[in-house]
């Protein structure tokens, strides 16, 4: 009996614990008055390989061109904000931007931007890279190529559900 009595004490007090910590759905109304941070920051040091990228001609004369180790690296920081309507059509307006509306139907977008005001060291701006150029399979380089700098601050990129 006493084992028994022991028993549903801690089945009542194991089920009033879950019931304490159980999530309970919220209503649009309530959720509206939700208050959080708002956005999101990323970071990222970019580190890319692609061991090579090739064109090859197909006319019957052939021959093809291949530009090996190429190589992406640098520092790049974004953030992700949801603009409203009035906010994503001022955007538009201000850079001379129109989207026809059958693209772009209203409502909230996200948007993914590289901010202007970051301050990135020149060492750390994107840079890419090319090894060697090759003509079909000889061994023989025309040389490397190198981007350097690349300042992605101030990029704005838009998505929204459709």
């Amino acid at each position: 009996m006493k084992l028994f009595k022991k028993t549903a004490i801690a089945a009542v007090l194991s089920g009033l614990s879950m019931a304490a910590s159980a999530m309970t759905p919220i209503a649009d109304e309530g959720l509206s008055q939700v208050a959080g941070q708002d956005g999101v920051s990323i970071a990222a040091s970019l580190n890319i390989n692609i061991g090579s990228f090739t064109y090859t001609d197909t006319d019957t004369a052939g021959g093809s061109i291949s530009f090996n180790n190429i190589g992406v690296r640098g520092l790049i920081a974004g953030t992700l904000d949801i603009i409203n309507q009035a906010s994503f059509e001022g955007i538009l307006t201000a850079s001379g931007v129109t989207f026809p509306t059958s693209f772009y139907n209203g409502g909230d977008v996200v948007q993914m931007a590289v901010p202007a005001t970051i301050t990135v060291p020149t060492a750390a701006l994107v840079d890419v890279t090319v090894d060697s150029i090759r003509m079909g399979g000889n061994s023989a380089s025309f040389g490397r190529i190198a981007l350097t700098d690349i300042d992605l601050r101030g990029t704005q990129v838009w998505m929204w559900a459709h």
